[in-house]
C-alpha cells in the first residue's frame, strides 16, 4: 500500500506550499509580508492560504526537519554537559536534568522528585536513546550523575 501525498487535494504544487510555510516559521515575517515575498517572486497565493497551510503542514514540516536533525547528530560524535537544576513545581523541590550539548542546545531535560543514582541512570538512558551515545560527558560531579555515568561507560565497554 503506498503512501498518500498529504498535498493531493491542493491546487498549489507541494513547493509552494513547503516555500510559504518554511519562510513563515524561519523568519521574523507576519502572514502578509510572507504574501508579498511569494507575489514578488510571481506566487499569487492570499495570506489566509498561508496560515491554512502553515497550520495543516506546519507539524508534518517540523516532524521531517526534527527527524533528519536528529539522525544527523545520531552519526557524530561530541560531548555532552550534565546539568542539574532545582525547580519548585506547586511548592515542592523537585530536580531537573539537562544534557546539553557542544553547541549550548538543551538535547534533553527530565523532571524527578529525587537526586539519586537511579533517576540520573533514567535520565541518561533516555537521552542516549534519543540522541545516541556521546563521546564525552561533563559534569560538575553531580551526585546522582557521576555514579550513573560511570555505570554507563562501564556498560558501554562491555
Amino acid at each position: 500500500m503506498t503512501k498518500r501525498s498529504p498535498f493531493r487535494y491542493f491546487k498549489t504544487s507541494p513547493e509552494i506550499i513547503r516555500l510559504a510555510v518554511m519562510l513563515y516559521i524561519r523568519f521574523p515575517l507576519s502572514l502578509r509580508n510572507v504574501e508579498d515575498l511569494l507575489h514578488e517572486r510571481g506566487i499569487d497565493v492570499s495570506h489566509e492560504a498561508v496560515r491554512f497551510w502553515w497550520h495543516r503542514f506546519g507539524p508534518m514540516f517540523a516532524a521531517e526537519i526534527r527527524k533528519r536533525r536528529i539522525a544527523g547528530m545520531k552519526s557524530s560524535r561530541w560531548s555532552w554537559h550534565l546539568d542539574e537544576m532545582f525547580v519548585k513545581i506547586n511548592g515542592e523541590r523537585h530536580y531537573l536534568w539537562r544534557a546539553v550539548d557542544h553547541e549550548g542546545e538543551i538535547l534533553e531535560s527530565f523532571v524527578t522528585k529525587k537526586r539519586d543514582k537511579k533517576a540520573a541512570l533514567k535520565f541518561l538512558r533516555k537521552a542516549m536513546r534519543k540522541h545516541g551515545r556521546p563521546e564525552a560527558i561533563v559534569t560538575d560531579r553531580l551526585r546522582g550523575a557521576v555514579k550513573a555515568n560511570r555505570l554507563e561507560a562501564g556498560r558501554a565497554v562491555l
